[in-house]
């Protein structure tokens, strides 16, 4: 056997046996399973399992630009002044979380709002936190007397609708009954600097047959030992849609102190599509308040137009006219244009 045989066939062999052994350290590692953002459709749409739970999630909010406009819009604690116009933007996000429970469906929602009026005047808040399970939700949550006509003319309740409240509800596809405990600021108009904080407990019943829908809502106030009454009533009438309500408050208090009672009608037309105009009307009594938190004399109506526009998918705009004339007090007219992404 040659030299050169040798050689050549030691080389093989060498070779052979680093091939062999990086081919034993090149282990490729198992991947490992990837978990998909999962579609939860047992709540209705947008939601998707959080990964890794049996949990719902759902995110969603809006972006409004709005331009206001009347007497003394723009002033503020920062800026005091008599400007007649003025901008805001707002951005608001909610997280709504479900799951099924033993006894039924456990929800949970966050709203988180940011109010810009300008560069260095802006507010974060919890708009919403509540736990809701049974019927029973407690947390910070709106009332039921935020909820009011659809357009922008009436004034249906008074002070922030917004509460730390326990509640419950009782509910069917057409029938609804409820009460809450609701923890009330003592800072308001009737009463700006005294007190602690008091309760209030409201109450509701609504229903819902064929063309017609309404409820009536009750609330007392404690500190004040005062309450009102509320009802409303929707009938699907032509084109479009008539909507009723009526308030009486037996004396001022926070979930209503505007006036000892009050009117108020609308008809909002869908005139296409795209296209709906609400003309409104209403009416108040008694409006001046006295010192003991009573209704005297005197009073005012407030009458207006709201145009709906949608834009394009999930953008809407709004232009809102009111016109209010109250006995031994100045004219107003005053509105807004409104511009909203939904998300």
């Amino acid at each position: 056997m040659s030299i050169k045989t040798i050689l050549l066939g030691s080389v093989a062999a060498l070779a052979a046996v680093s091939g062999a052994h990086a081919a034993d350290a090149i282990v490729a590692a198992e991947p490992e399973p990837v978990e998909y953002v999962r579609v939860c459709d047992a709540y209705g749409t947008g939601y998707f399992y959080i990964p890794g739970t049996e949990t719902c999630l759902k995110i969603e909010g809006y972006i409004r630009f709005q331009l206001n406009a009347g007497e003394n819009v723009g002033a503020s604690t920062t800026n005091p002044n008599d400007s007649d116009w003025d901008a805001v933007t707002r951005g608001q996000v909610t997280f709504q979380t479900k799951n099924d429970t033993e006894y039924g469906t456990l929800t949970g929602v966050i709203t988180l709002r940011t109010n810009a009026d300008n560069a260095t005047n802006q507010t974060t808040t919890l708009d919403e936190g509540y736990i809701d399970i049974a019927g029973f939700r407690v947390g910070k949550q709106y009332s039921w007397w935020d909820d009011d006509l659809s357009g922008e003319t009436d004034t249906l309740s008074s002070n922030d609708t917004t509460h730390n409240s326990i509640r419950y509800q009782y509910e069917t596809d057409n029938f609804a009954a409820g009460i809450s405990v609701d923890e009330l600021e003592y800072v308001y108009d009737e009463k700006p600097n005294e007190g602690p904080n008091n309760f209030g407990v409201a109450a509701q019943v609504s229903f819902k047959s064929g063309a017609f829908s309404g409820y009536l809502l009750g609330g007392y106030d404690s500190d004040n030992e005062e309450g009102a009454i509320r009802a409303i009533l929707y009938a699907d009438i032509g084109p479009g849609t008539l909507g009723l309500a009526g308030i009486w408050a037996s004396g001022a208090n926070y979930y209503y102190e505007e006036s000892e009672w009050t009117v108020a009608a609308e008809y909002k037309v869908k005139l296409t599509d795209k296209w709906a105009v609400t003309p409104a009307f209403q009416y108040f009594d008694k409006i001046e308040l006295e010192d003991d938190g009573s209704f005297s004399g005197g009073s005012a109506y407030t009458t207006g137009v709201t145009v709906d526009y949608q834009i394009a998918e999930n953008l809407r705009s709004k232009v809102s006219v009111q016109y209010h004339d109250e006995d031994d007090g100045d004219d107003e007219t005053f509105g807004f244009l409104r511009l909203q992404r939904d998300f």
